[in-house]
């Protein structure tokens, strides 16, 4: 980190292509060859976009996957996929995100893809990334992971679920490691969603052993959020009740929601950086279609700068941009980089 103070960094996933979001309903017309080929075009057009912003830290923009996290169930044994939403019309909610049944013991004997993502990221990137930025690659932890899934016999609740699945996520971020992934975010919005009727202390443990083989082998990153299916939240809205439990997390940077919350909880970010954590701060809001002109961002960095050293913050947006339209995915990169070189450069940094 010092070596790039007020780096600037994704959380994961990017809008997709207009014309990826149509092939994707039309999946019939292709061929497993035309599949790969839109794949690997879509990732360039993320990697354009996100060379293009500025950032110190890019993604694949989680092209090949269906949200952040439902794709993986298309590697699990053990479950029907059914997911049938309980509701479909009305205004878009995580109501109308279906739940699978679990049928078996759990297993994913082909990992979870996210390995063969990453490999796709760097052939891609070799050609188009400049030198010095990051490549990191994003994967769902097992809390958050298990959410869809329906408790059985075997499996008859949600912690359940996490421990089966536990292993599964674990061996992946091994392999993400083996493959010379030097920067992996692991995704536990559930876990922030749900701290402030759970046990924290049970949501660190779950997430320490999850990480462990990337620990000191790779920057680990946490992202956590309170929902964003169709720019929607879902979760209680206070980051206050994480801590200071959260920060018996084994990350180098922990990444906080705080654009849509007015950045009334700031402070947190001292506690998060006096337990030896890089703070990420989420300074675009993803949910609105305002666009941070590169001052408000330079401003949201100077208040940010009360709290924490240059040499341990990181800018982000609040989450994911997958909900967010193309056209304003990419203005707000742009703008949220020229932001924050405009406090470096007064800075000297």
């Amino acid at each position: 980190m010092k070596q790039c103070p007020l780096r600037t960094s994704v959380i994961g996933s990017y809008p997709f292509p207009g014309w990826l979001e149509y092939a994707g309903e039309h999946l019939d017309a292709f061929g497993p060859n035309d599949i790969s080929e839109l794949q690997d075009d879509a990732v360039i057009a993320a990697v354009h976009d996100q060379i293009a912003a500025g950032l110190d830290v890019i993604t694949d923009g989680e092209q090949t996957r269906l949200d952040f996290n439902l794709s993986f169930y298309g590697y699990l044994e053990g479950i029907e996929l059914e997911g049938e939403p309980p509701r479909r019309f009305g205004p878009p909610a995580h109501d109308q995100r279906g739940k699978n049944p679990i049928t078996g013991e759990l297993a994913a004997p082909r990992g979870l893809g996210v390995v063969e993502d990453f490999e796709r990221l760097k052939r891609i990137a070799a050609t188009l990334v400049p030198e010095g930025v990051t490549l990191k690659a994003s994967i769902p932890g097992p809390f958050t992971l298990s959410g869809r899934l329906i408790p059985n016999a075997q499996y008859p609740d949600r912690y359940a679920i996490t421990e089966a699945l536990l292993p599964l996520v674990r061996k992946e971020i091994d392999k993400l490691v083996e493959a010379g992934c030097t920067e992996i975010c692991v995704d536990e919005p559930s876990m922030s969603c749900y701290a402030h009727k759970e046990d924290t202390k049970r949501f660190v443990d779950i997430f320490n052993r999850t990480i462990e083989p990337a620990v000191g082998r790779a920057r680990v990153c946490m992202h956590m959020c309170f929902g964003n299916f169709k720019g929607r939240s879902v979760g209680c809205k206070q980051p206050e009740c994480m801590f200071p439990d959260f920060l018996d997390m084994h990350v180098d940077e922990m990444h906080l929601e705080m654009a849509t919350l007015n950045f009334k909880p700031i402070a947190l970010i001292r506690q998060i950086v006096d337990a030896g954590i890089d703070a990420a701060v989420g300074i675009i809001d993803v949910k609105s279609y305002y666009i941070e002109t590169p001052e408000d961002i330079a401003d949201r960095v100077r208040l940010c700068l009360e709290h924490a050293p240059a040499d341990r913050l990181v800018f982000a947006p609040d989450c994911g941009l997958s909900q967010t339209a193309r056209w304003a995915a990419k203005q707000k990169l742009k703008h949220m980089v020229q932001g924050v070189q405009r406090v470096r450069e007064a800075m000297h940094l």
